[in-house]
């Protein structure tokens, strides 16, 4: 689920059907279904050797509403194929207004996904009340036999049909899974309205009849924000899309509101079951939103993220497609105890040719670059440039900059807060993909951008540096040869 902030207005239909394998702006090595709206990563999962990911799906159309999961299967992370949507809502079931996000677990060997199921109920039944819906959320199980993952059975009742008595919550969904000796722990988003975001935390040993203990964790927040908000996500007082998992010697918990996505790392106190952060930190400074995690078969700690459109409403629709998954990215702890991300080591397969100096070009917004400098009392400058149609002058798409005498390193004039600031050498790293910048600094620091443009050609992207000899600018090959937009297996 998202924010209501982030839902649009619907407008009036498309007046054709876009040829998607045509659109310059769609990315050619991100996953995004084949036409149509994505939102959240759901579920994603290792299973029968390949990677399985599922995510919020309007099958009707590029814009929100009538969710679904939709499905797609990869070898490797990167080469991605769609399969057909593995849930639907049930015509007078639980979830008979929309299949909201959830996890995927293999529990007692069979393949289980829980997930929010949500119907239109009267205002004063709601636990979802966001000035746009009002639906009531329960906790809903399906499992899948095939080793495709393709088929899957509903239980017929929520395992989890209300919110815990006595609390007059702000949101109920959004579950997380995770074990701990015998029993199964489950993470729900929620919130206490004026008092900030939580977490509730449930136990089971069946999966099935789960039994409240009590938040995991609660936020704070000043109780005088809520009142300017219709949302409570918006306020801060709903937290959404949790996160829970060890990571070395530490937990991590991730969870989404106010638009923006936070971290914490710190201990897990196992006699009261409760989390206490020691650290935070904001997992991604731009267009990037309701992150899942999963393993990969080596048991590396793989996120994912979704990338919304920033663009007007009228202009996704009509573009027949709108959101993508981030690229897979490594999560580790650092030796501050701090969460640091990495990209896949894999993705290097897909680079193509390298050019090397201090300047370079990546043709066709279909490519990536690195660079490493050390941070003395030299200026540094990176600058990124769309190189637009025509005599227009190039303008700017991101710029880096090293001020030695305030100590300070700024991206597009912000500045790279105080404890993300690497301290002795600069690691930068960036993909571009037709309409999306990725940037990772120091494996601290990571900002994802949207930018847009006119024409039917993709423009080249202009890389310039100042104080940096050893650019790395690569092509990167694409995983299809029409944009991801082939039929479902």
């Amino acid at each position: 689920m998202l924010a209501a902030s982030l839902l649009p207005n619907l407008g009036a239909a498309p007046d054709s059907t876009p040829d998607l394998a045509l659109d310059p702006r769609r990315p050619q090595y991100h996953l995004l279904p084949a036409a149509n709206w994505m939102n959240d990563p759901n579920g994603p999962i290792y299973w029968n050797r390949q990677y399985h990911m599922f995510f919020q799906y309007n099958p009707n159309g590029a814009f929100w509403g009538d969710m679904h999961w939709g499905h797609a299967v990869s070898p490797d992370m990167l080469h991605w194929r769609h399969l057909p949507v593995a849930l639907s809502p049930t015509p007078g079931g639980p979830d008979q207004d929309g299949c909201f996000s959830g996890s995927a677990v293999v529990n007692a060997g069979v393949p289980t996904v829980i997930y929010t199921g949500v119907r239109s109920v009267p205002k004063d039944q709601a636990t979802l009340s966001d000035g746009h819906n009002n639906f009531r959320e329960t906790q809903c199980i399906a499992t899948c036999a095939q080793p495709q993952l393709m088929g899957w059975k509903k239980d017929p009742a929520p395992v989890i049909a209300a919110p815990p008595p006595g609390l007059e919550i702000t949101g109920f969904r959004d579950p997380c899974p995770w074990r701990f000796g015998e029993w199964w722990y489950l993470n729900v988003g929620s919130g206490l309205r004026g008092t900030g975001g939580m977490i509730l935390l449930y136990r089971s040993r069946d999966f099935r009849r789960w039994d409240y203990l009590h938040p995991l964790v609660e936020g704070d927040i000043t109780p005088a924000s809520s009142a300017n908000y219709t949302d409570p996500v918006d306020s801060g007082d709903m937290w959404e899309c949790p996160d829970f998992f060890p990571l070395r010697d530490k937990y991590v918990l991730i969870y989404s509101t106010q638009r923006k996505v936070f971290w914490q790392t710190g201990v897990l106190d196992t006699a009261s079951m409760r989390f206490h952060a020691e650290h935070t930190g904001i997992l991604d400074h731009g267009s990037y939103y309701a992150p899942k995690t999963q393993l990969d078969e080596h048991g590396n700690r793989i996120l994912w993220g979704w990338i919304p459109e920033p663009r007007p409403l009228d202009e996704y629709r009509a573009a027949g497609w709108a959101g993508m998954m981030s690229l897979p990215r490594v999560l580790d702890i650092d030796s501050s105890g701090r969460l640091a991300m990495r990209m896949l080591p894999a993705i290097e397969q897909l680079r193509s040719g390298e050019q090397r100096g201090t300047t370079g070009v990546i043709r066709g917004c279909c490519g990536a670059m690195r660079c490493s400098a050390p941070l003395s009392d030299r200026q540094l400058l990176l600058s990124l440039q769309i190189q637009q149609n025509g005599n227009a002058p190039a303008r700017d798409l991101l710029r880096l900059e090293w001020k030695p005498q305030a100590h300070r390193l700024l991206i597009d004039d912000e500045q790279i807060p105080a404890t993300d600031t690497p301290r002795k050498a600069l690691e930068f790293t960036a993909f571009i993909d037709g309409s999306v910048l990725e940037v990772f600094v120091n494996c601290s620091f990571a900002r994802t951008k949207r930018f847009y443009y006119t024409g039917n050609k993709a423009p080249d992207i202009l890389i310039s540096s100042a104080g940096i000899s050893d650019l790395k600018i690569s092509q990167i090959k694409p995983i299809s040869a029409d944009r991801l937009t082939g039929k479902s297996s």
